[in-house]
């Protein structure tokens, strides 16, 4: 899989979140503070990972700053991106399960390198879910993307 990843800091756990999704196979695109050269901001580079996978070019995306409020709200700006924060492996997996979420939003203050793990684990094994109700509510937020009634 190719996975976009930003960060707004090379701090040590954005570093392991590379090394980790490396590690498990997948094509890792960077932005941020994690590629030398390129916009570290937030907004900038949260927004850049997410265009990937809005336009198709990435499959998934992480986004990360100091809380991952901010990276999350900036990858929910591109039209096509559910983006979630998770703090934990249970929200990971709701995330997918739920809300068909395709770009992971993570904070670098708080995820420890076994956190980082166990919600990798819960985002990687975790599909989509296929009950209608929530099929019907990851179609209406879809249309809010086009600004279009969400009934």
């Amino acid at each position: 899989m190719r996975i976009s990843v930003s960060s707004d800091m090379d701090e040590p756990i954005a570093l392991d979140l590379v090394g980790e999704l490396r590690a498990r196979g997948h094509e890792v695109v960077l932005h941020g503070a994690l590629l030398p050269g390129d916009d570290s901001r937030w907004a900038a580079c949260s927004g850049a990972a997410a265009r990937e996978v809005a336009d198709g070019s990435a499959d998934q995306a992480v986004v990360c700053c100091w809380t991952g409020t901010g990276a999350s709200i900036a990858a929910n700006k591109v039209p096509g991106v559910r983006a979630a924060l998770c703090t934990d492996a249970y929200t990971a997996a709701g995330a997918r399960r739920w809300n068909d979420a395709n770009v992971l939003a993570l904070s670098l203050r708080l995820t420890s390198g076994p956190l980082l793990k166990e919600i990798l684990d819960a985002w990687f094994t975790t599909e989509a879910g296929e009950d209608p109700d929530d099929r019907e509510n990851v179609a209406r937020v879809g249309r809010l993307d086009h600004g279009g009634p969400t009934r």
